[in-house]
């Protein structure tokens, strides 16, 4: 079944015939409409081959997926959180947005090298002497 066109920012738009649902029973509050009615959504999207996603954020999307990232690349979000399955479907399609604006966001900036200040270091030392003084007064005083 194709579904909607899932927009994420003006750049990334995933076609619907990308996504497929699967509806199945879900546990939870709900009596015997539970036993019932298939209300829970799992959401499939084959994350490691689509043509929908640029590398960079492809490569950062599969580390932010984890154990959701079958083998072969497929991603599976499971919505069981409402109890109809229209709520459940809007949500799993809410979670993969997230996930993959997460993984759209700009990496951070390197980390520049830093030196301690003379001031300092100066502290730093005066202070370990000051230590090793005290230790050394606790031993035993010699016998002059």
């Amino acid at each position: 079944m194709a579904s909607a066109p899932l927009y994420i920012n003006d750049r990334i738009t995933i076609a619907g015939w990308e996504l497929t649902e699967q509806f199945v029973l879900a546990g939870g509050p709900g009596g015997q409409n539970v036993n019932k009615v298939s209300t829970a959504v799992q959401l499939f999207y084959p994350l490691a081959t689509s043509p929908a996603l640029p590398e960079r954020v492809r490569d950062a999307a599969i580390r932010l997926a984890g154990r959701r990232l079958s083998k072969e690349g497929v991603l599976m979000i499971e919505a069981s959180r409402f109890r109809s399955q229209e709520r459940n479907r809007e949500d799993a399609r809410e979670r993969l947005k997230e996930l993959i604006l997460k993984a759209a966001e700009p990496p951070p900036p390197p980390r520049r090298k830093t030196r301690p200040t003379r001031g300092s270091v100066e502290r730093r030392l005066k202070e370990k002497s000051g230590r090793g003084d005290v230790k050394r007064l606790r031993g035993r005083p010699d016998g002059d």
